[in-house]
């Protein structure tokens, strides 16, 4: 054991990290609000921070007094970090996340996974190569609804569940045009027609997040888009890197218990998504969960139940806290939540007090995951199997779109080793 006056043990004699350094690979809208729960979290040492903009990772690591900066990814990883947090653009993901776990380094991910079935596969079987920690920051795994919906499927109220949707509801016009001029520099309109289905994991995450994904997982998919009609260079194949003029897609899914799914990701729609972005139901053969907006509700085939109160997150910071100043007002709700009755606060640490929340909650729960997992040994709610049913039905969806609708099969990348 350590003498008072030396530090703590990084490593313990099995080799399991007890003090996680991590550096961020990305210094955009979202990352500080991670960085802070990294920094604050007792099972975390030194944050640093790399962007392809110096100046955004310097100013991240000034504001919040983190660790330091590094000039590359190649430098991050030739570093003695622990781990990597990869936050940078949606569609780079895959091959970043391989690189760092090849460098000896675990690895938290934003969504999407990846943005192929190759790379999605690839990261599985890296995971399973090298045995280090990978996870996927899903925020819908701890959206109140499919906390709430996941406490009832183990408790067997809804009997068989065999039909669920998914929705993630966020218009372009409500914080998306910003946050991608912020992001994407010039080109921001090429980059802004991403292709909705390949960023399922927010609707789909949270409909399987509260089911056994081991029996009930995807097997077979078929979407339809619905082609844009703005005409102000978004969305437009002419523009779009993605050669994708789709702002809307809706998909149907086949599980292989039976059951069925159908998820929307809508882009163009009149919703308040600034209250509610990700929102779900779920029907069961004795009782049945829905959400609209503002309002959810449990129903058996007697009664109904208003739980509204029990999935309500209460504010954890304001909007007008001057770290989100870069961030537009209509996407501030989301980086500003707290928990809800229904989420299992008592886990987290002491030092989460009073620390920044968001997406209803979720982001300490996400950060406490990570940092149990790494120094643990464990796996992680959504570990890379997991996300892999999150993330490869919405490529495969895409592909369907595509191709008129046709139904496809969607792979299975099967379950973690048990061992």
């Amino acid at each position: 054991m350590s003498s008072p006056s030396e530090p703590p043990p990084l490593v313990d004699p099995g080799g399991l990290v007890l003090m996680l350094s991590i550096g961020f690979v990305g210094a955009g809208q979202f990352a500080g609000s991670f960085t802070e729960l990294f920094h604050r979290h007792p099972g975390v040492g030194d944050v640093v921070v790399t962007d392809v903009l110096p100046q955004r990772a310097d100013e991240l690591v000034r504001s919040q007094g983190l660790a330091g900066t590094a000039a590359s990814f190649e430098e991050l990883l030739a570093s003695d970090v622990d781990a990597v947090a990869i936050f940078t653009q949606r569609w780079t993901h895959g091959p970043l996340v391989v690189q760092a776990l090849r460098a000896g380094k675990h690895v938290y991910s934003a969504v999407p996974m990846a943005v192929t079935e190759e790379e999605i596969s690839a990261i599985v079987e890296t995971v399973r190569e090298t045995g280090l920690t990978y996870m996927m920051g899903e925020t819908s795994y701890y959206n109140p609804a499919t906390v709430y919906a996941r406490r009832k499927r183990e408790s067997g109220a809804f009997g068989r569940v065999f039909y669920a949707e998914g929705d993630y509801v966020h218009d372009m016009d409500l914080g998306f045009y910003d946050a991608y001029r912020y992001s994407g520099g010039e080109r921001w309109r090429a980059t802004a027609s991403y292709p909705p289905m390949l960023y399922p994991t927010h609707a789909l995450g949270g409909v399987l997040g509260a089911l056994d994904t081991s029996a009930a997982h995807v097997v077979s998919v078929s979407c339809l888009g619905v082609a844009d009609q703005r005409r102000d260079g978004v969305f437009d194949r002419g523009v779009s890197a993605f050669d994708n003029d789709v702002s809307n897609a809706t998909a149907l899914f086949e599980l292989s218990d039976g059951a069925v799914v159908r998820t929307n990701e809508m882009r163009r729609v009149g919703y308040p998504s600034h209250l509610r972005e990700s929102r779900f139901r779920y029907f069961g053969t004795e009782a049945s969960f829905e959400q609209l907006a503002t309002v959810s509700v449990w129903q058996d085939k007697e009664q109904v139940w208003d739980v509204s109160a029990d999935l309500a997150s209460q504010a954890a910071t304001s909007v007008d806290d001057p770290s989100l100043a870069h961030v537009a007002p209509e996407l501030r709700a989301a980086f500003t939540s707290g928990h809800a009755p229904v989420h299992d606060v008592g886990r987290l640490p002491a030092e989460f007090a009073g620390a920044p929340n968001g997406h209803e909650g979720s982001h300490q729960l996400l950060a406490d995951d990570f940092v149990t997992a790494v120094t643990t040994g464990t796996l992680p709610p959504v570990n890379a199997w997991e996300a892999a049913r999150y993330t490869l039905p919405g490529v495969v969806a895409h592909a369907s779109m595509r191709r008129g609708g046709e139904r496809l099969p969607v792979r299975d990348l099967g379950n973690p080793p048990t061992a």
